[in-house]
């Protein structure tokens, strides 16, 4: 632990791209890493997936971003040195490191698996570490981190598609399986066709269950039916579709980030339904109370999951050939990527191929 007003000062040697400024653009970036300590796991990054907070946070616009910020949370990679005290991996494993790369291990969260709801965790990226370090995440050449924090990905499940899995997969993931929604044969709606909305879909499906894109853009009805899946699919701004659904879904998996009104989806849900809210919407929404009381209905929130989860998820999206739409970009595309996700210009996931491309920019 550093010493008070003492930052610790790190001796391995780093590279990566990192944002200086509330600007967000990203350019090369030389700093340094902690040594392998004895629970340590040292990889070798090969690919990092982009996600909305990393635009987020690279802009400032959560207003908390320390500089210069090294983005990236859905990083995977090749592990090159372990701790000696190092149980759970070897040299040469692949591994990764999702959103949660440290907590305090004691309170009864970390005691319950759920880690990501630990008062005292630490984000993998723009966070302080308890050495008083700033985190650094996954765009950039390597990576430390306890073994109790790191993932080992299934030798069926291709790197590439690894990553957004340890964001994107568990945030889903996660409220399908806490609240009960995992069951074969349930009616399941996912709000939103996005990054979260179409890993919503998969998962639901390989549990099983009957799936209803609920959209407001009518040109993802073909998207979401022949490509991913679904099973139907509803334009929230078409009252007659609405009213046809009502009382016809078990629960509803909510990715939207926009202000929208919950009183239609809550109309959707069947008595005891569940509408569980993932995207981070800035302005309070209005409940609807009444509404809930009728049908003893739910609004609930979820957000990623703990390491014991994320482990149990990449599981099982690597025997059910669960895998995230991505596309793959090189490190010097990074700003170009960051303007487009604004655009919401992707299908699903840009995951940055750190492994070929990062040492070119060096």
């Amino acid at each position: 632990m550093a010493s008070e007003g003492k930052i610790v000062e790190h001796p391995k040697k780093a590279f990566g791209w990192a944002a200086r400024d509330s600007t967000g653009v990203l350019s090369p970036f030389n700093f340094f890493r902690r040594e392998t300590g004895e629970k340590d796991v040292a990889f070798k990054v090969l690919y990092c997936g982009i996600c909305h907070s990393d635009l987020h946070m690279s802009k400032n616009e959560w207003y908390n971003t320390m500089y210069p910020f090294v983005p990236g949370h859905e990083l995977v990679g090749v592990v090159t040195e372990v701790g000696s005290k190092v149980e759970k991996f070897k040299v040469g494993d692949k591994v990764g490191v999702g959103y949660v790369i440290d907590s305090c291990r004691s309170c009864q969260n970390c005691d319950d698996n759920l880690e990501n709801y630990c008062p005292k965790y630490t984000v993998t990226c723009g966070a302080k570490y308890r050495d008083g370090t700033i985190t650094y995440g996954g765009y950039s050449d390597s990576m430390v981190a306890d073994e109790h924090f790191v993932i080992r990905i299934p030798d069926n499940l291709p790197l590439e598609v690894a990553g957004p899995l340890l964001c994107a997969g568990v945030t889903v993931y996660s409220p399908l399986k806490y609240f009960g929604l995992d069951k074969p044969g349930l009616h399941i709606g996912v709000v939103g066709l996005g990054g979260l909305g179409h890993m919503a879909v998969k998962f639901a499906k390989a549990f099983g269950a009957h799936v209803t894109v609920i959209s407001t853009s009518p040109n993802k009805e073909n998207e979401a039916l022949d490509h991913l899946g679904a099973d139907s699919f509803i334009i929230s701004r078409d009252p007659n579709q609405m009213q046809a659904a009502i009382g016809t879904l078990d629960g509803i998996i909510d990715t939207v980030s926009a202000g929208h009104a919950l009183l239609p989806m809550i109309g959707l849900l069947k008595t005891n339904g569940k509408l569980v809210m993932l995207g981070v919407i800035v302005k309070p929404l209005e409940l609807p109370e009444y509404a809930l009381l009728a049908g003893r209905k739910l609004i609930a929130g979820s957000t990623v999951g703990g390491i014991k989860e994320t482990q149990e998820m990449i599981d099982f999206a690597a025997k059910h050939d669960v895998k995230p739409d991505i596309e793959i970009v090189p490190i010097d595309y990074v700003n170009t990527a960051m303007e487009r996700l604004a655009k919401a210009d992707v299908r699903y996931r840009f995951v940055i191929d750190i492994g070929n491309t990062l040492k070119e920019s060096s």
